[in-house]
């Protein structure tokens, strides 16, 4: 999910002109992105992403998951990680995103771009649909960028949703030693959900990513709106602007999807069951898991796990926008 996307399609002049600011590109812009940039570059951005924000994203994950009254808070959550599992502990299931992330990032860059071009080129300049005036500025306003967003969201979910199926069970696993763990990685995890439950059984909770990343509206949509405005009111550089709209974008983005992703962490660590045996399945249905989250705590259970997610949005888009920009500068040259 990354925020750097409009800066490697747009030159300087593009993002802080007269056209309104960053993602204001031209279809033959846009055509013109060397594509093995953006995947080479989505590599090391994935790494910085991964560096910054899994520790971040490891509390938000047992938060969200953890029987009532096994952590006071956030901090007692880090305490109990770091005195259990020294730091290591902050990294279980992480190979899953660093190796997925670099596919994701690919494939929603290049599906945003796509989605982006078609509807430039057949809503935003079609008389059909929008008057002379519109058609005149060629350009997509905020509300195209964020239906984009949804149109990527679906296409990476295909590939996100194994990948965080993965991860959030080995983040779960509380075992100091591999020995007492049900998983003892990433490839172990996966051998064993597709013996016992085949490939629906690594799609599990493809419904509930759907629902997550249709969201991506509010991120790529607030992008958009944040680049213009720091555009046309500041004296801001490119990067600079592309930093802070990433991030931001990135907190609008949490606070409007979190309880979706609460019950996604929900299904995606609910016990499997059949040869696993790792105990009975309890949400069959995505309103299941709404229930039960409801259940146990009312509005509040849907935030839980909220305060390390907020704080890991930004840094981890801004580390993984100065290793994008980093590496797309380099391959430019």
């Amino acid at each position: 999910m990354s925020a750097t996307f409009d800066s490697t399609v747009a030159n300087a002049d593009d993002q802080k002109g007269n056209n309104g600011g960053i993602g204001q590109t031209q279809p033959t812009k846009l055509a013109a992105v060397k594509n093995y940039r953006g995947f080479v570059a989505g590599v090391f951005s994935g790494i910085a992403k991964l560096s910054v924000g899994h520790p971040f994203d490891t509390i938000k994950v047992r938060m969200q998951t953890a029987e009532h009254g096994r952590f006071h808070g956030p901090l007692d959550c880090v305490l109990q990680t770091v005195r259990k599992e020294g730091a290591s502990g902050f990294y279980k299931g992480a190979t899953p995103p660093l190796l997925g992330w670099m596919a994701m990032d690919s494939l929603m860059l290049g599906s945003l771009t796509i989605y982006r071009q078609l509807l430039l080129e057949n809503v935003w300049t079609n008389p059909t649909f929008v008057g002379e005036e519109t058609i005149k500025k060629n350009t997509l306003p905020s509300f195209g960028h964020g239906l984009a967003g949804i149109g990527a969201g679906t296409t990476v979910s295909f590939i996100a949703a194994p990948v965080e199926h993965v991860k959030a069970r080995l983040q779960i696993q509380y075992a100091a030693k591999k020995a007492d763990r049900l998983y003892s990685g990433p490839i172990d995890c996966t051998k064993k959900i597709l013996k016992y439950h085949g490939i629906r059984g690594l799609w599990h909770g493809l419904y509930s990513t759907l629902i997550f990343r249709s969201f991506f509206f509010f991120w790529w949509g607030s992008y958009d709106l944040f680049s213009k405005w720091f555009g046309k009111h500041t004296s801001l550089s490119t990067p600079a602007i592309n930093f802070w709209a990433g991030g931001l974008s990135a907190q609008v983005f949490w606070l409007t999807t979190y309880p979706t992703d609460v019950v996604k962490q929900r299904i995606m660590t609910d016990p499997l069951g059949g040869g696993l045996k790792d105990g009975t399945p309890r949400f069959p249905r995505w309103k299941d898991a709404v229930r039960a989250v409801y259940q146990e705590g009312g509005y509040r259970a849907f935030w839980r796990g909220f305060v390390p997610c907020f704080l890991r949005a930004f840094p981890a888009n801004a580390a993984a926008l100065v290793a994008f920009e980093g590496v797309m500068r380099s391959l430019s040259d």
